[in-house]
Parts: C-alpha cells; sequence; structure tokens
C-alpha cells in the first residue's frame, strides 16, 4: 500500500515538472472523455424522453392489450365478467378499460364537441398520465353522483379555467343533461390540440355517454404486467378468452414501445463508437507524449536504478503518471459532459415529453472515468515497458 501511495505521490511531482509538455495532450484526453460521457448521457436522456412519450400512447412495458372478435360482438357483459376473471385470476394491479366516444359539453361560448376517452384508474399509471393541476381519478371516483373529469389544457381553458377548489363544474350538453366536475388537467398531447377529457366507465355508463359497452367498436382492455411475464400471460389470457368465446378469435398482444426491443441501442451504439474512436487518438497523443517525456528522463532514469530501484518501482512509476495524468482528465472531461447534458436547453431539445428530467446517470460518469484511467494505463505501459529496459551504464552515460 505504501509503495502505491508513493508511485501515486511521484507521479503527480512529475506532471507538476512536465506540465506543459502534456498539457495538450490531456487536453485531448478530456475532450475526449467528455464527448464519450456526453454521448451515454445524451442518449439516455433521449431514451427516457421517448419512452414518456411512448407510454403515453402505447403504455409502460410491458401492457397487453386485450380484446375477443368475431363475426358478431360478444355478449357485452360476459366478455367484463371475462375480464374480471382475469385480473382475478392473474392478480393484475392496473388494468383499464379503453373506449372513445364524442360528448357535448356547454363552454361559457356555447356548445362544443369534445373527444371523451373513457378509461379505469388504472390508466393513468399505464399511460404514465402527468396532471399539471389537481389529480388523477381515484377508486372512489366512481362514486361521486357528479360524474369526475381530467380534462386537457385546451379542454380548461374553453370552460374558463375555473377554481378546481371552488367551481369546477362544467355542464354535459344532450338528453340527459349532467353537471360533471373537474378533478384534473393535463397537457394537451401537441399545439392546437381540440378540447378532449377523461371519464370513467361506470360514470360514463350513468351519464348517457355511448362507447358500445366492453364489447363495442374499437374497445380494448390493457393490463400492466411484468416484462418477464408478458409472453407466459399473453399465451395463458389467450387460450382462457377461446375457451370462453368458442369461435371468436382473441386478441392479446403487446402494445408497448419495448415489444420490439429497445429503438435507441443501435443509434447509440454507432455514436458510442465514434466517440471511442476519438478517445483512441487520445490515447495515442497521450502516448507518443509519455514515450518523449521517457526519453528525456533516461539519465534520471539510470541513477535511480543505480542507487537500487526495483524494475517494479520503475515500471509503477513511469505507467502511474500517465493513470494520474487521464484520471484528472477524466474527472474534467465528466463535470463538461454533466454541464452540457443538464443544460436546460439541451434537455427541453432531446426530451421535451419529460417533465421532470432524470439525474445525470452515474453509469455514464462511471464509464467516461473508467475510459480516461484505461487510457492512461495503455498509454503508459509502452514507456513503462521501455524505461524498465533502460540499462543502468548506458542511462549514466546518456
Amino acid at each position: 500500500m505504501t509503495g502505491v501511495v508513493s508511485a501515486l505521490v511521484e507521479a503527480w511531482q512529475e506532471l507538476r515538472i512536465n506540465k506543459t509538455r502534456i498539457l495538450l495532450a490531456l487536453v485531448g484526453v478530456a475532450l475526449s472523455v467528455a464527448a464519450l460521457t456526453s454521448v451515454v448521457g445524451v442518449g439516455d436522456l433521449a431514451r427516457e424522453g421517448f419512452k414518456a412519450e411512448s407510454e403515453r400512447n402505447g403504455g409502460r412495458s410491458a401492457t397487453l392489450a386485450i380484446g375477443v372478435y368475431g363475426p358478431s360482438q360478444p355478449d357485452p357483459e360476459k366478455l367484463a365478467g371475462a375480464y374480471r376473471g382475469i385480473i382475478e385470476r392473474y392478480g393484475i394491479t392496473y388494468y383499464s378499460h379503453s373506449a372513445s366516444a364524442t360528448q357535448s359539453f356547454q363552454f361559457p361560448r356555447g356548445v362544443q364537441p369534445v373527444q371523451l376517452q373513457v378509461v379505469d384508474p388504472g390508466y393513468g399509471v399505464i399511460h404514465r398520465v402527468d396532471v399539471s393541476q389537481g389529480g388523477w381519478f381515484a377508486a372512489n371516483d366512481e362514486e361521486r353522483l357528479a360524474p369526475a373529469l381530467v380534462v386537457t389544457e385546451s379542454f380548461y381553458n374553453a370552460a374558463g379555467r375555473p377554481n378546481l377548489a371552488t367551481s369546477p363544474k362544467v355542464t354535459m350538453a344532450g338528453d340527459l343533461k349532467t353537471t360533471a366536475v373537474i378533478i384534473g388537467v393535463v397537457p394537451d398531447p401537441y399545439p392546437e390540440n381540440p378540447p378532449s377529457a377523461f371519464m370513467l366507465t361506470g360514470a360514463a355508463e350513468r351519464s348517457g355517454v355511448t362507447t358500445g359497452g366492453a364489447a363495442g367498436p374499437g374497445q380494448q382492455f390493457k393490463i400492466w404486467v411484468q416484462d418477464d411475464q408478458a409472453a407466459s400471460l399473453k399465451a395463458a389470457i389467450a387460450s382462457d378468452l377461446e375457451q370462453q368465446f368458442p369461435g371468436m378469435q382473441s386478441m392479446v398482444d403487446r402494445s408497448d414501445y419495448a415489444s420490439y426491443g429497445d429503438p435507441f441501442a443501435p443509434a447509440q451504439l454507432v455514436v458510442g463508437g465514434v466517440a471511442g474512436l476519438v478517445l483512441l487518438l487520445g490515447a495515442v497523443g497521450m502516448l507518443n507524449i509519455s514515450m518523449v517525456t521517457v526519453r528525456y528522463r533516461v539519465r534520471e532514469i539510470g541513477i535511480r536504478r543505480s542507487f537500487g530501484a526495483t524494475s517494479r518501482r520503475i515500471f509503477l512509476g513511469v505507467m502511474m503518471e500517465s493513470v494520474v495524468a487521464t484520471a484528472v482528465a477524466g474527472v474534467v472531461g465528466v463535470m463538461i459532459a454533466v454541464a452540457v447534458v443538464k443544460n436546460p436547453w439541451i434537455e427541453s431539445k432531446i426530451a421535451p415529453s419529460l417533465t421532470d428530467c432524470p439525474p445525470f446517470p452515474v453509469d455514464a460518469a462511471l464509464l467516461g472515468l473508467g475510459a480516461a484511467v484505461l487510457v492512461g494505463a495503455l498509454a503508459g505501459a509502452i514507456p513503462a515497458v521501455v524505461a524498465v529496459r533502460v540499462k543502468v551504464i548506458d542511462a549514466i552515460r546518456f
């Protein structure tokens, strides 16, 4: 342990003496590490942004979309019972019916048709719904006398932006004029999005919203399961539905983004390879500088050998100079990468769909530091071998 510490101290002292000579090489290594670490960090950020956007559309990994189809529609009550059986039999925690309907609402500027998404409380978790005001549906919201609504920002604006704490009411127009209560507001999925809203399945049925029931056209039942359970549950649920609905076709497929693997992996691998080549060029520059430094220190090395310095001590001392230098450059490179990736402008451009960006990935920082140390070890090994092979008598005469 004492030998390693003394080698580190000696390496740092030699770096201070030869700092001008190796400064440019270390700048190249630092920039290479920053490029490599930034690629991994930006790739992780882009993956999280793509993941968030995909989960809002297709559900979290792994989401199974279930349906039964045939020449005629299955009995709605029987199908609903089959879905309840699936929930109980397989212990599903998050599930939701999903149906679309058009419902008119009375706004201050007149009656306007609104696209209504009829769901269950689990939809918010499955589809990663971010609520900017208020909250998402709770399980007991089905029992409200006035149906609860979670609306988009455009709906909220059309309704006059009522105070959700005191007067969040809006009237549903039609044969059954119903007063609904706005309990939450979600951001618009895209600019100029027309007003839309979410309503619970039971509340929609009591309010006269026409969706066709569990067996209506375009209806789906979604469940969120573990990735490693998706394949087995897919086969088991399809078999159960085929037995309960003979002569009909059951559909159990994954609807989430990860059903075909990670779409960002190939691109990040290619860009990471380019950054690795840049890091290799920095290593070559560091190797050249180290070789020149050893040539200038031949006499010093010979004198140390004549006073009893072992080959191991000479090898370790020369190599540690390169390792310490690149480690310091690696720390600087990682700091540059963190500053770049966590810049608010970069985050808004790379992952605009994220409301809360994740912290800088630790594995990216460790990869950058590890690459820097590896470069230092490789760039220092060859000069260290040259230094060990220096003969004492030749070195003194140098």
